[in-house]
C-alpha cells in the first residue's frame, strides 16, 4: 500500500452527490486528513444527500475538516429572512427540493424541516483553514493581509482581486469558489473548482504531492453568463472586481 498523503482537499461539489461518491471512493484511503472547502450545496440536485454523505464520512475520519462556502453562507442569511430571492436564484430552490420543501414556504417554515444535524454542521463551518501545506479557503484571501485579518466576506467571495495577485503567503493557498477548466496551479496559490455542476469535473488534490484526482460529472446546471480568458478561467472579471469593491465595507 502506497504512503498515505498528509492532507486530501476537495473542490466545491454543489449537490453533485454521485460525483462525490465516485470520488471519495478514489482519495478516501489514500490521505490522513481531508479539507473540503466548501459550496456543498446549491444548483446540483442532491444537496441534502451530499451533507448527509459528509457527515457520514466524517464519523469515519474525524480528521475532517469542512469549510463554510458563499451558498452556505447564503443559506444561512436566508433562515434569518435575509436576501430570499438571492438564494433561492443562486441554486438555493433545488437545494430545498432536495429536502422536499417548497421555494414558497418561507424561511421559518424551512428552517423548522430541516434535519437538526444539518443545522449543526451549516452553523459550525470555520471561514479559514491551515496545516503545514498551505491555507484553506473557499474563495481566496485578501492579498497583503494577514490570514488572521481576513473578513468573512473576503474569504467567501474574492475572486480577481486575490486570482490575478502575485502575493505571496507564508504557505500557498487552496481555494473554490472561482471555476476553472483545469486546477489552476501557481507558485502561491492552486485554485481546485473545475465545475462539477457545470459538467465539469469534481476535484481532490493530495499534498504534499499535489496530485490531482477528478471524475467527470454530468452537467446539472448551465455556467454562469459570463466566461473567462485565456487562462481557462470560468468566471470572470465583472463579478470578481464589484465584490473586491465591496470588500473595503467590512472590514
Amino acid at each position: 500500500m502506497p504512503d498515505l498523503a498528509a492532507t486530501c482537499v476537495v473542490g466545491d461539489i454543489h449537490g453533485c452527490g454521485a460525483a462525490l461518491d465516485e470520488l471519495l471512493a478514489l482519495v478516501e484511503d489514500r490521505a490522513e486528513s481531508f479539507v473540503f472547502l466548501g459550496d456543498y450545496i446549491d444548483r446540483g440536485p442532491d444537496s441534502k444527500g451530499v451533507i448527509d454523505r459528509l457527515l457520514a464520512f466524517r464519523a469515519r475520519h474525524p480528521r475532517t475538516v469542512f469549510l463554510m462556502g458563499n451558498h452556505e453562507m447564503m443559506l444561512l442569511e436566508y433562515l434569518q429572512g435575509h436576501d430570499e430571492d438571492f438564494f433561492l436564484n443562486a441554486g438555493g430552490s433545488e437545494t430545498l427540493a432536495s429536502y422536499g420543501i417548497s421555494p414558497e414556504a418561507g424561511p421559518e417554515e424551512v428552517a423548522a424541516q430541516l434535519p437538526a444535524a444539518h443545522l449543526d454542521f451549516l452553523n459550525e463551518l470555520p471561514i479559514l483553514w491551515e496545516d503545514q501545506h498551505g491555507f484553506y479557503v473557499h474563495a481566496g484571501l485578501e492579498p497583503g493581509v494577514h490570514p488572521s485579518r481576513q473578513t468573512a466576506a473576503c474569504c467567501l467571495w474574492i475572486r480577481d482581486e486575490f486570482i490575478r495577485s502575485m502575493h505571496r503567503f507564508d504557505k500557498p493557498v487552496i481555494f473554490g469558489h472561482t471555476v476553472f477548466k483545469k486546477p489552476l496551479v501557481q507558485r502561491n496559490k492552486i485554485g481546485i473548482d473545475t465545475g462539477a455542476v457545470y459538467g465539469g469535473r469534481l476535484t481532490a488534490l493530495l499534498l504534499p504531492e499535489k496530485e490531482f484526482v477528478s471524475v467527470q460529472t454530468a452537467r446539472q446546471s448551465e455556467p454562469p453568463e459570463i466566461f473567462g480568458d485565456q487562462n481557462g478561467l470560468f468566471q470572470g472579471r465583472a463579478i470578481g472586481l464589484t465584490v473586491s469593491k465591496l470588500l473595503r465595507f467590512f472590514r
